[in-house]
């Protein structure tokens, strides 16, 4: 694994064990105060937003570098909501699969979330979510509190650099494999730990791929923070469709 540029390399361990640490404080201020919600998950994601800030700043380079930009805006809509529209459907099949698998199975209930398989009533039993008011603040929530800051940081600086610095020998439609989007998306896994140190939260080592893809093949975020934003909607609507 030949380093390109290791200045750049060594931005984004200094970066990212400060996120980490500050992160792994932040997620423990179990706090909610109004027009604001949970004050740590709040300061997480200004964190997420000022780390790119200041790397960008010592390097004397700009967020645009960084993929903070809507342009390709049509590559960029296509990507970001295309491929979940390709993803989805599966990604639901798996769960549903995944459900009726363990909670019916008693030596592997324990894979399970904490009392879901209690709610999971079978297949026969799923019906439609709730859209509402508070689903539309979720989606708010999620876009600016969750997605943007956590994509800026991850898909626009961390694998930005680590580009620079392994470059993918690799392409999949635009989009480099390597090192770099490995490496990226493992950051991206272990930053999830700390909240609840349940090692389940590993498995978003594995959006995190598709979101570095996207943002290498687009050269901006704007395709990750919608396919990130959808995502986690999606997961939402199908916990209540499925989990009592």
């Amino acid at each position: 694994m030949h380093v390109h540029d290791r200045k750049a390399l060594r931005d984004v361990v200094w970066a990212y064990l400060a996120v980490l640490v500050l992160v792994t404080a932040f997620v423990r201020v179990d706090v909610t105060v109004s027009y604001i919600g949970h004050v740590g998950g709040a300061l997480v994601a200004v964190v997420m937003l000022y780390a790119p800030v200041v790397v960008a700043w010592r390097r004397g380079e700009d967020l645009y570098g960084y993929g903070f930009r809507a342009d390709p805006v049509g590559r960029g809509l296509g990507f970001g909501l295309g491929v979940p529209l390709v993803v989805f459907p599966l990604f639901g099949a798996a769960y549903l699969g995944f459900y009726q698998l363990i909670c019916h199975t008693d030596a592997l209930r324990v894979l399970a979330p904490p009392t879901s398989c209690s709610g999971f009533q079978g297949l026969g039993h799923i019906h439609a979510p709730v859209i509402d008011l508070a689903l539309a603040k979720f989606v708010l929530v999620q876009l600016v509190v969750v997605a943007l800051p956590e994509e800026l940081f991850f898909r626009g600086c961390v694998l930005g650099l680590l580009e620079r610095a392994l470059p993918p020998k690799r392409r999949f439609l635009g989009g480099g494999i390597g090192w770099a989007l490995l490496i990226t998306a493992a950051m991206f896994a272990l930053v999830h730990l700390p909240r609840e140190g349940d090692p389940r939260t590993l498995a978003t080592f594995f959006p995190g791929l598709l979101f570095g893809w996207m943002r290498s093949a687009t050269g901006s975020i704007m395709a990750p923070v919608l396919a990130h934003t959808a995502s986690n909607v999606f997961i939402r609507l199908l916990d209540q469709a499925v989990l009592r």
